[in-house]
């Protein structure tokens, strides 16, 4: 469900941009130069900071249930990801005219993913598909990411960011244009895979004004077999920036989810609750891993 809308205190705009130019020197000249994991770190810290203090508001992203980690595409490999989710069971407040319900609604996005270098990646969201509960298909919109992991392949420890930016239907968001910026951080420590993510969600541009929000993502999964992890996947609202620790009034879930390799096949299945303000109380999603090459 889309976030109540309120009228926060106009903010400068700053341009992605900014992102793009590091991944087109990383692309045409960065692998010939040694590099500072720390000062890596804090660039991308600052990159994090200067969108979220900056940049208008807006809501999340409910095509895609998933904690990010360091998964990243070889150099000019071409990847795909199917994300579905569906609403169980749930309420049905509205927040404006013309907004669909997420009861019983059924949502289907391909993720195209294609590797610029060791360290970025490019993907895109397209495009973004509902079957709702009268069964009415409809196409809402498409999104573009870039994702940058700033450790090495494979490494214990990892961390990097990603951009998200994208155009939806009025059904989906008063606001059309909205962009979205996460910090990845994480390990793998034997079975165990930790992770983290600080996800700042805020307009680009729209008719309502809503004000920049930040939610925690964690994921902490061991690994039964090579091929089988289980594991608790937490996606926490901590609220508007101006007024952060609303955890009553923003939306929270849990789930249950396995990770699961068949053959050449990625599966990530769970089941989730909602809580908080979260309206949508039962949730299923399945994220197939499809092998292209």
């Amino acid at each position: 469900m889309a976030r109540r809308h309120v009228q926060p205190r106009r903010a400068a705009l700053v341009s992605p941009t900014r992102i793009l130019r590091a991944a087109s020197r990383e692309w045409w000249g960065g692998r010939s130069r040694a590099r500072n994991p720390l000062r890596n770190l804090a660039n991308t810290c600052a990159a994090a900071i200067t969108l979220v203090l900056w940049s208008a508001p807006a809501s999340a992203a409910p095509e895609e249930i998933q904690v990010y980690m360091d998964e990243m595409g070889k150099p000019g490999e071409v990847g795909l990801d199917v994300h579905n989710n569906y609403v169980v069971s749930g309420a049905i407040p509205l927040d404006y005219p013309d907004q669909r319900q997420s009861l019983h609604q059924y949502r289907v996005t391909p993720e195209f993913s294609l590797g610029l270098t060791d360290h970025f990646e490019l993907g895109a969201y397209l495009p973004l598909v509902a079957i709702d509960h009268r069964e009415k298909f409809t196409v809402d919109g498409v999104k573009l990411r870039l994702k940058y992991i700033g450790s090495k392949r494979d490494a214990r420890w990892f961390w990097g960011a990603n951009f998200e930016i994208g155009r939806v239907a009025h059904a989906l968001d008063q606001n059309p244009y909205n962009a979205e910026f996460k910090l990845i951080g994480g390990t793998h420590a034997g079975r165990w895979t930790l992770a983290a993510n600080a996800n700042a969600d805020f307009k680009i541009s729209g008719p309502a004004r809503s004000p920049a929000a930040l939610e925690i993502a964690t994921k902490a999964s061991y690994a039964i077999t090579p091929t089988f992890s289980l594991g608790l996947e937490n996606y926490n609202g901590v609220g508007e920036f101006q007024r952060l620790g609303k955890f009553g009034s923003s939306d929270q879930s849990t789930y249950l989810a396995a990770d699961i390799r068949v053959a050449k096949w990625d599966l990530n299945l769970g089941v989730g609750r909602g809580y908080g303000a979260n309206t949508d109380f039962w949730t299923v999603k399945a994220i197939v891993g499809v092998p292209l090459q």
